[in-house]
């Protein structure tokens, strides 16, 4: 579904990643996994066209979009949850999803995918009214979420998601993940510091350190790695 290939990509003369590969089947969970500045975001946002790579290439579904424009990448079903969340501090919960949803492509189901959205996240439809700056740190999670959702993505990629979040936050939105998977047939990159947390609920893993994919194989192979577990999991 999503391929990169040699990848290359950085900020002015600075080469972030260098040579990466990545490929994602369709309707699986795919971890992109590391410490802090690997190249998790530098990646990630490479892959939306925020950033332009400098080399290699980027496949979606048959559709080489190396060089596309961030929306019409998004047309295309390849939607970010960005890291941080990146919410309008003033704007209601409804004032999200609507604006998310404006291009002429997602109006014709808006109000079919507004009533999902409530159903996957019942908090938001409880607030739709609130502005984003009052709600909490896990309810302004969903709504980044439920915005992209808004865009019927075919591939959804979260930067984060777990940043700042207790832990039973979470554990539900982990669970949200999950379902969009299973029952909805959603294919997911999640890209993550938690790595045990991402691994447990991933089919399969990248591990990216210096700009360059070091380690990856199946979630359980991972999390059976010695040199994983003495990384990244204090074993």
């Amino acid at each position: 579904m999503l391929e990169v290939k040699n990848l290359i990509a950085g900020y002015g003369d600075i080469d972030v990643l260098m040579g990466v590969d990545v490929f994602i089947e369709e309707g699986k969970i795919v971890s992109i996994l590391g410490s802090n500045s690997a190249g998790k975001t530098t990646l990630i946002n490479t892959i939306s066209g925020l950033i332009k790579l400098k080399g290699g290439r980027v496949s979606f579904r048959g559709n080489d979009i190396s060089y596309f424009p961030p929306h019409k990448i998004v047309e295309l079903g390849l939607v970010q949850v960005p890291e941080g969340r990146k919410l309008f501090p003033q704007m209601t919960v409804l004032e999200h999803l609507l604006v998310s949803s404006s291009n002429s492509k997602f109006k014709t189901n808006r109000d079919e995918n507004l009533k999902k959205v409530f159903e996957i996240f019942p908090i938001l439809g409880e607030r739709k009214g609130q502005i984003a700056i009052t709600l909490s740190g896990g309810e302004q999670q969903m709504l980044a979420i439920a915005r992209a959702l808004m865009t019927q993505p075919k591939l959804l990629m979260l930067d984060e998601p777990s940043f700042g979040l207790a832990p039973l936050v979470i554990k539900e939105l982990f669970g949200v993940i999950s379902l969009l998977n299973k029952e909805q047939g959603m294919t997911v990159l999640l890209v993550e510091q938690n790595l045990k947390m991402a691994l447990n609920f991933s089919d399969f893993g990248y591990v990216i350190e210096n700009g360059k994919i070091t380690l990856k194989g199946s979630s359980q192979a991972l999390l059976d790695n010695e040199e994983t577990k003495r990384a990244y999991l204090g074993a």
